[in-house]
């Protein structure tokens, strides 16, 4: 048997075809399709550290750059299909600001879309058909718009900071939302040729184009559409740089993000290299081919997928789409996972059920004591879910029979390797705070791997292996990344490193980050998670599921191999992935790969011997060590206790407009997914564009040539505080508070607005959310009864979405600036 380390140093084969993947299995139905609950796919930023990892054989195929092979480590999965792990969702007044909402029926849409599409409506008369199927149309793409991680009846953050429309809120805003809906329908139906905003016009009255041009240029600016890598797509002309020469991008590492970021870019008119310290791409996503070296089987081979390796929920994944253009087929998860005792006996299916139900009921029991204790204590209080979870099974009885708790232990398990974390360090208050964005849809398997779409993403795009970055440098002239063989200079860099390389300080920033980035990056929890993968010579297990569990009598060993994942399906082989989480994953990583594959194979007897079943003796094993790969220090992120959500958001703010940060760990929604990471790539690529651009209007306008001026005005705005200024509102009722346009008294001109949330803490003060409102609706907010009944109405019928101050865009800046100035009069 072939035995191989998962962070070994190796020099890299040479390239090899990855196996020929079994057809994929056709796709069972669902026994229990709501219990379902899709688990996050596999964290995917870039890398950059030094060091050769020993799954570094699968050298990239293409790349413009002279170079060794390719490099990067493995981060594990968090996605088990979810019949078995049921996350609870926040309660209302504790879920984000920016959260999911749900399409209300409204005959409203329908209005809209007969405005803008030329249709009068009839008043006082059954609506027709096609007056019906116009309204099913509108929602139906409300709905590919939501999917597509926007909100379905407001505008999205970075619309708002895009300044899409001049005024938030109104009429304008809604005939904006159907136009935008409407693209990115045209998009999803058909990736495989890019939507030209003339093609979006054909169902748009003429007097709208405006709207469809400004619409089309944000969503082809943020990846929401024509992006990916359909010859259509690629056969496209870069766009105009937003200045002559074209701004340069150092970006560093090869992950899903820094790769996605740099195709983007490169389409935009930037010029682009990335700087990876491994010598191949593709971040924590790395497909191993696993081939038998014994002269009895020497034909079996497999594709081992050793760190992301699930899409989890297909529906608006933009890995979907891809794989889409690509080709590449689809094989779903399988929800059955039957689990057994240590004896090799399948538990009984009613307890199974009965410490399901149970172990359900303590989250609800969690949520509950978090409401309270977000009620009760203002200026917050967290402690672990695990110590939480605990002292309400010790309280209610919950398992107290040996073989229930053994039971109980394996759902806890589960959920430890859902969060890459012991449940004694995730945050009770923000452990779930991502759940209101899950993906929906089956989650699927890439037969054949993810580094399939490693591969042609990196296709053409300029990239330095082997590079181990040391520091990156920045100030107003650009930026210097240093390497231990060279030194790059670009005018902006884009980070995409694991924030376990953050956290371990192996990059100086000169300067030094802001104290805030700091101390987010110290409060996130970066976890771990490992993985035994063998390849044996035949499939002795049951071939028509995908994953199986195996119960254990030593709670403190509870992750240990909890979970098996069939691979025969989708890598080509008989291929069998044994999972390792929680505290467990910790103690792995100090015991040799052969006591490991050895403790994996006494398991699997345990449970097959029983039945008659031989477990044959393996052709080859390899065992991951992603706490100590000097390129990642773990897996990918969790809500650690102190932390939140808004840490994500942190992490993922510039510095100085030079230096950009992108990777899971940067996206508050999908975190610990590939999808996430891949998304962090485009979302910090549109940053960048708007930076480059408001770079160059500084340059180009004559009237923004006098930086001592400029700052001289800055200056005086800056020392006027805004919370002085709220101390004396033009309007105040319960939380809220009112700033209006001193230059009008318009009832249509804008107005600012102050909520206050004081069941949060991010280690200072209060915290208060901003934004726009129009004059008009501020009396009808205050007539109102209490807050809950306002935010409600805020959102849904006013179309404001609170948010940070600077995010808030030009119309904000510039309201704030009229009120400044307004007070020193």
């Amino acid at each position: 048997m072939d035995m191989e380390e998962g962070n070994e140093a190796q020099p890299p084969p040479p390239p090899q075809e990855a196996p020929e993947a079994a057809e994929p299995v056709p796709m069972d139905q669902d026994e229990d399709q709501a219990a379902a609950d899709p688990m996050e796919d596999e964290a995917a930023g870039g890398d950059a550290a030094a060091a050769v990892d020993p799954m570094e054989d699968d050298a990239p195929t293409s790349s413009p750059t002279p170079s060794a092979p390719s490099a990067t480590a493995a981060v594990d999965d968090s996605t088990v299909a979810r019949k078995r792990r049921r996350r609870k969702k926040q309660f209302p007044g504790m879920i984000p600001t920016a959260g999911v909402r749900v399409l209300r029926a409204s005959s409203s849409s329908a209005a809209t879309a007969a405005h803008l599409t030329g249709i009068p409506r009839r008043r006082g008369r059954p609506p027709t058909n096609s007056h019906v199927r116009q309204a099913r149309e509108l929602d139906s793409e409300a709905l590919i718009a939501l999917a597509a991680g926007f909100p379905a009846d407001t505008l999205s953050e970075d619309e708002v900071a895009a300044v899409v429309i001049p005024t938030i809120g109104g009429t304008e805003q809604a005939n904006y939302l159907v136009v935008r809906n409407h693209i990115l329908a045209l998009w999803r139906s058909n990736p495989l040729s890019p939507v030209s905003s003339n093609a979006a016009l054909a169902a748009i009255r003429t007097e709208h184009a405006p709207l469809v041009a400004v619409a089309h240029s944000f969503l082809s600016d943020h990846a929401y559409i024509n992006f990916g890598l359909a010859p259509s797509i690629l056969s496209l002309p870069p766009s105009p740089p937003p200045s002559l020469p074209p701004p340069s991008v150092l970006i560093v590492g090869a992950g899903f993000a820094g790769l996605a970021a740099a195709r983007h870019l490169m389409s935009l008119g930037f010029k682009v290299a990335i700087v990876e310290g491994r010598l191949r791409p593709g971040g924590r996503v790395f497909t191993k081919t696993m081939r038998s070296t014994a002269a009895d089987y020497p034909d079996i081979a497999a594709a081992a997928d050793l760190g992301g390796s699930v899409l989890t929920g297909i529906n608006g994944n933009p890995l979907g789409v891809i794989a889409r253009q690509l080709g590449f087929p689809l094989h779903k998860v399988r929800d059955k996972c039957p689990l057994y005792l240590p004896n090799g006996s399948e538990v009984n299916s009613d307890m199974d059920a009965r410490v399901e139900a149970a172990f359900n009921q303590l989250l609800d029991k969690v949520c509950q004591l978090r409401q309270v204790v977000a009620d009760s204590f203002p200026h917050g209080v967290d402690v672990s879910l695990g110590m939480a979870l605990e002292a309400f099974r010790a309280a209610h009885g919950v398992a107290a029979e040996p073989e229930e708790r053994m039971l109980l232990d394996w759902h806890l398990a589960n959920l430890e390797y859902a969060n890459a974390a012991p449940l004694a360090d995730l945050s009770m208050a923000f452990w779930d705070q991502d759940d209101p964005y899950e993906m929906g849809g089956d989650h699927c398997f890439i037969p054949g791997g993810n580094s399939q779409f490693v591969r042609a993403l990196a296709d053409g795009i300029p990239i330095f292996y082997g590079q181990n970055v040391r520091r990156i440098q920045y100030g107003c002239d650009g930026v210097m990344v240093y390497t231990e063989k060279q030194t790059f200079r670009g005018d902006m860099a884009l980070c995409t490193v694991p924030l376990g390389v953050l956290k371990k300080g192996d990059i100086d920033f000169v300067p030094e980050l802001p104290a805030q980035k700091r101390e987010a990056i110290q409060r996130l929890g970066f976890g771990l998670l490992n993985k035994v993968v063998i390849l044996f010579p035949f499939d002795f297990w049951d071939g028509r599921i995908d994953t199986f569990g195996h119960l254990t009598e030593d709670s403190a060993q509870r992750g240990e191999f909890f979970l098996f994942y069939s691979y025969s399906s989708v890598s080509g082989g008989p291929l069998l992935v044994a999972l390792v989480a929680g505290e467990s994953a910790i103690e792995f990583e100090k015991k040799s790969p052969m006591e490991n594959v050895e403790k994996v194979l006494e398991t699997l007897r345990k449970i097959f011997s029983p039945k008659g079943i031989e477990v044959p003796n393996p052709l080859q094993a390899i065992c991951t060590r992603w706490g100590t790969d000097r390129f990642t220090y773990g897996s990918y992120s969790y809500v650690a206790i102190g932390s939140s959500g808004d840490d994500y958001d942190i992490l993922a703010e510039s510095v100085a407009d030079r230096i950009f940060f992108a990777g899971e760990a940067t996206n508050r929604r999908y975190p610990a997914t590939m999808h996430g990471a891949l998304l962090s790539g485009y979302r910090e690529a549109a940053n960048i564009v708007r930076a480059a651009r408001k770079r160059a209007n500084k340059v180009d306008s004559p009237e923004k040539t006098d930086v001592n001026f400029e700052v001289k005005d800055t200056d005086k705005d800056d020392n006027i505080d805004l919370d002085d200024l709220f101390r004396t509102p033009d309007a105040a009722f319960g939380g809220f508070s009112v700033l209006h346009d001193p230059s009008t008294s318009e009832p249509d001109s804008t107005s600012l607005l102050r909520v206050g949330i004081g069941a949060r803490k991010l280690g200072s003060g209060s915290l208060f959310l901003y934004g726009l409102i129009m004059r008009k609706n501020v009396a009808e907010l205050a007539a109102m009864e209490g807050d809950e009944q306002r935010l409600s109405t805020l959102y849904r019928d006013f179309g404001t979405k609170l948010l940070g101050l600077d995010g808030l865009g030009h119309t904000g800046e510039s309201l704030i600036s009229r009120i400044k100035a307004a007070s020193k009069k």
